[in-house]
């Protein structure tokens, strides 16, 4: 089978697919239309995130097999085309949920207990005990929104910190040692914490909106490592200056480009959360530890060898 890889990804792929003797292109550089002019030639192609798979693309893939994402994440792909053209898809949320997870923990107790507004502070030669009073994870109930691989990790990790962890999911019975499932209602009368681990689709395009977070109970941290467009920052600013959502813990924005690289849209709302005291913000890197980085790659060379070999 001949494979186009569109993307950077760890060299494991490159070496354990050359062993099983299919053949590997690389093209890393070439624009959506020069790569829609040659992907009749290949029988499957890996990516990340560089170019979108839309209706036309796939169509001129009339060979192609299956697609493989070096990620959890699969908006960048046309699926129900994809699906009609029988063309298999793959991804590999399993290799970064334990970093998402971590990420997740790490960035709550970073805002929770003020520690990098009190670090700068005394680089500055500010010395505030009382102004830097932490809050407690324990005893905190935290509704995650998605139970999928990203979800239940960070479940079982703060399973490990004495909280209640709840959450909604599409899927039904999915409750386990770690976390109860719940109506989205049971969810926003009770949760302290927030929490999102779902994909992008048309259903959670900014489902955190101001209609969701005024049907929250309780005042709120607020978490997302999920994708940018799953919440309208508007309204996220807005809950933010009323205290109504007390912090925000943010991986991912409404602003990214599509391939993650950079970001796209500057605008008062974003300004904001760049310069709150009350907001993390990372670029787009939960998933993006070095082992993460291995682990991704591995997933999805074993599922491609146990499709293809």
């Amino acid at each position: 089978m001949k494979i186009l890889l569109l993307d950077k990804n760890h060299p494991l792929i490159t070496e354990q697919l050359l062993a099983k003797n299919f053949i590997l292109e690389e093209d890393f550089t070439s624009s959506y239309d020069e790569v829609c002019d040659k992907i009749h030639q290949y029988d499957g192609i890996i990516i990340r995130s560089r170019i979108p798979l839309d209706k036309n693309f796939l169509e001129k893939g009339k060979n192609l097999k299956f697609i493989a994402r070096v990620g959890a994440g699969m908006e960048n792909i046309d699926i129900p085309v994809a699906e009609k053209l029988r063309i298999q898809l793959i991804n590999s949320p399993e290799g970064n949920r334990d970093s998402v997870a971590e990420h997740v923990i790490g960035i709550l107790l970073i805002v929770m207990n003020r520690l990098f507004i009190a670090s700068q502070e005394v680089k500055n030669g500010i010395w505030k005990r009382e102004e830097n009073r932490g809050n407690e994870l324990l005893g905190k109930t935290v509704g995650l929104i998605g139970y999928g691989n990203m979800g239940k990790a960070t479940a079982k990790r703060l399973s490990g910190f004495g909280c209640k962890v709840i959450f909604h999911d599409i899927l039904p019975g999915l409750s386990d040692e770690f976390a109860t499932q719940v109506t989205l209602d049971e969810l926003k009368e009770s949760a302290e914490v927030l929490s999102l681990h779902i994909p992008l689709t048309s259903e959670t395009h900014y489902l955190i909106d101001e209609r969701f977070i005024s049907e929250m109970k309780n005042d709120f941290y607020f978490v997302n490592t999920a994708r940018g467009k799953n919440v309208e920052t508007r309204s996220l600013v807005e809950a933010m200056k009323s205290g109504k959502v007390k912090a925000v813990c943010l991986d991912v924005l409404e602003y990214e480009k599509s391939s993650f690289e950079n970001i796209e849209t500057e605008n008062e709302d974003l300004n904001y959360l760049l310069h709150s005291e009350n907001a993390i913000v990372t670029p787009h890197i939960a998933g993006w530890t070095h082992q993460s980085k291995e682990k991704l790659a591995q997933f999805i060379v074993d599922k491609i060898v146990a499709s293809y070999c």
